[in-house]
């Protein structure tokens, strides 16, 4: 960063750009999943392909129809949190204050005095505190009760994560959540990006988070018959439905010249991001809404499509969205495509939900940093409208400088996400 501006020293509350937009990075990054409770172990299930879907473990899981899912099952709050931070806080946020605090000490940041004044958090969550309102149903409905915890509203509010995040690191610029169903993360790390490239924040903290895995939040999604009953099987011509997980994930977006300057590890470079709206059908996607995103996010971040060795695709296993992701891949990235390697981790993790953009950036960095590219699991029989290299249940050596990640969610809204090797 240019020291000074105007022949005076610049402070770190002047968010102006220096010289035009800024170049972000990723210097910091933490999860908690199915599969890890932190990144090297998810890098390593990644690596090795391994499955966190089980069968559920909660109260009255055995009036479910659906009772697989990608659950933390060794979660002790208690092993994190005192009891007063337990009342306040609800599972989702509980994840996200752990990914928070392991991405933070990764980049070395300290935001007290300046720096925080121009820091900021924006997350994503669909069902925000879901476990705090299918708890306190249960108590007025179900066992009578007449009254509710104080603390119940503050608890289940979509931004309380955010807040809370804000809060523990003394965050003072823009602090909001956003909800956008499945693409939620994309679009909250989207934001955050075009916030430090505009400079109108100098830190990000950034992803989302979800735990909707009680017995009112699977049964809602039971309605909608896309649940599978065994396995979540992306792009398999026999794939019969998604599986749900729970989880968060978090990183610190910040300007290169910072982070160079601070000597800062960099895990990569986020170069675009473009957004879109099918304006069509409220659950049945568009191949078209998705390739403008494609295409934004190309164009956003300057790279020709045959410059993207992988994508990290939404790939659901559902037959409506691995159908359409590949025909507007395959539209997009024309010959390119039958040299791209496109996996979908959601058959390890789970879908996620609001969080699962976040927990997915960490495929794409790992293709970016170790040349790793993770696979997609459950894969059994080709089908003729997926006729992409979907790095079948095996785990790949490659190098590649350029990914994308793709959400695309219920409502028709896109958003994808382009990184750079450094």
């Amino acid at each position: 960063m240019n020291p000074k501006k105007n022949g005076k020293a610049a402070k770190l509350s002047d968010s102006r750009p220096l010289n035009g937009l800024r170049r972000v990075v990723i210097t910091g990054a933490g999860t908690i999943n199915a599969l890890g409770h932190d990144v090297p172990t998810t890098l390593a299930a990644f690596r090795e392909g391994r499955c966190g879907i089980s069968q559920l473990e909660f109260r009255d899981v055995d009036r479910l129809s659906i009772q697989i899912g990608a659950q933390v099952h060794d979660w002790r709050a208690e092993d994190y949190f005192n009891r007063q931070q337990i009342l306040l806080y609800d599972k989702f946020t509980q994840f996200t204050l752990l990914a928070a605090k392991q991405a933070v000490a990764q980049s070395g940041l300290n935001f007290q005095g300046e720096l925080g004044l121009c820091s900021g958090v924006v997350l994503g969550t669909a069902g925000g505190g879901l476990n705090t309102w299918d708890e306190n149903y249960r108590a007025v409905y179900e066992e009578g009760k007449n009254r509710v915890h104080p603390f119940v509203v503050p608890k289940l509010m979509n931004n309380a994560a955010a807040s809370h995040v804000s809060m523990e690191f003394g965050l003072r610029g823009p602090a909001f959540t956003v909800a956008t169903a499945c693409a939620s993360s994309n679009h909250a790390m989207g934001l955050a990006f075009q916030m430090v490239r505009s400079g109108a924040a100098r830190v990000m903290l950034t992803g989302g988070s979800e735990a909707m895995l009680c017995f009112g939040g699977v049964k809602a999604w039971e309605g909608l018959r896309v649940m599978s009953r065994d396995a979540c099987r992306p792009f398999s011509a026999n794939r019969n439905g998604m599986v749900q997980g729970e989880g968060a994930g978090v990183f610190v977006f910040e300007d290169y010249d910072n982070a160079r300057a601070r000597g800062a590890e960099i895990l990569a470079e986020v170069v675009g991001f473009a957004m879109s709206s099918d304006a069509q059908d409220i659950v049945m996607p568009s191949a078209q809404g998705a390739e403008r995103a494609i295409t934004g996010a190309l164009h956003d971040a300057g790279l020709n499509p045959d410059e993207v060795g992988y994508i990290n695709a939404h790939g659901t296993g559902t037959a409506a969205n691995d159908k359409t992701e590949c025909a507007a891949v395959a539209h997009v990235f024309g010959h390119h495509a039958d040299r791209l390697m496109m996996s979908s981790t959601k058959a390890m993790h789970g879908h996620i939900i609001g969080g699962t953009g976040a927990v997915e950036l960490l495929a794409c960095i790992m293709a970016l940093r170790d040349g790793v590219i993770a696979p997609t699991i459950g894969y059994q029989e080709p089908d003729p409208e997926c006729a992409l290299d979907v790095v079948p249940n095996e785990a790949r050596e490659a190098r590649v400088d350029a990914v994308l990640s793709n959400a695309f969610a219920f409502g028709g809204l896109n958003a994808v996400i382009a990184l750079r090797r450094i």
